[in-house]
């Protein structure tokens, strides 16, 4: 049989980062669900009940290694590409005023974020629902009426900020380190935490989420 590479990353992450890849890796793991290789969870391994584990850490030239690798016989565990992890969808459209928008759909027909403003151009709106992309997996969780604040190490470019509005609703919404809120829950919640629940589909969705463009 012919030896194949089926996914290969390298990229520098925050310790936090990392966290986040291999706590997804544990949680599917232990459900017996297939695991997403990538970020964008479009390669997927379903490995056995068993498999080899092998750690090991190397020192060269100055540089320390941390090596974690499984194994298992190809029958009898399954590797899919192209796969859409995601149970969500982001839709771009235009409003009422002309402006460009996106919001993010889960599967089950509700709408979980939106961009809480309007672009002026698709290329723009594109852009922002990118930084979600890129962001909302690793954001850290602050509450607002704690006067809670996001460690700066490097794990996200934006925080995931819950707080009350006027009509006394639990909300949430994510600030981008340069002060613009990039994503917005779009609804009042009844709690603190089915607000919580409702970014943490975010968080679990955003990434591999594909982007449907309306006419």
């Amino acid at each position: 049989m012919t030896d194949e590479t089926v996914h290969e990353s390298q990229e520098t992450r925050s310790r936090r980062g990392i966290a986040s890849y291999f706590r997804r890796l544990a949680n599917r793991l232990s459900r017996g669900e297939p695991v997403p290789a990538d970020e964008e969870q479009t390669v997927t391994v379903d490995p056995p009940a068993e498999s080899d584990f092998e750690v090991g850490v190397e020192r060269e030239d100055g540089t320390v290694t941390l090596e974690i690798e499984m194994g298992w016989e190809e029958a009898d565990g399954e590797v899919e590409t192209e796969v859409v992890a995601s149970k969500a969808t982001f839709e771009v459209y235009e409003d009422n005023a002309e402006q460009y928008r996106w919001r993010l759909r889960h599967d089950n027909g509700n709408i979980i974020a939106d961009s809480g403003e309007g672009y002026a151009s698709k290329q723009k709106v594109k852009q922002g629902l990118e930084s979600v992309k890129n962001n909302a997996p690793g954001a850290y969780v602050v509450d607002k009426s704690k006067d809670e604040t996001a460690p700066d190490d490097g794990g996200s470019k934006a925080t995931f900020e819950l707080f009350k509005d006027s009509g006394d609703k639990a909300r949430w919404r994510l600030r981008h380190d340069n002060g613009e809120i990039i994503a917005d829950c779009g609804q009042g919640y009844a709690s603190k935490q089915k607000a919580k629940q409702g970014l943490q589909s975010v968080k679990t969705n955003a990434r591999g989420a594909p982007v449907e463009e309306g006419e």
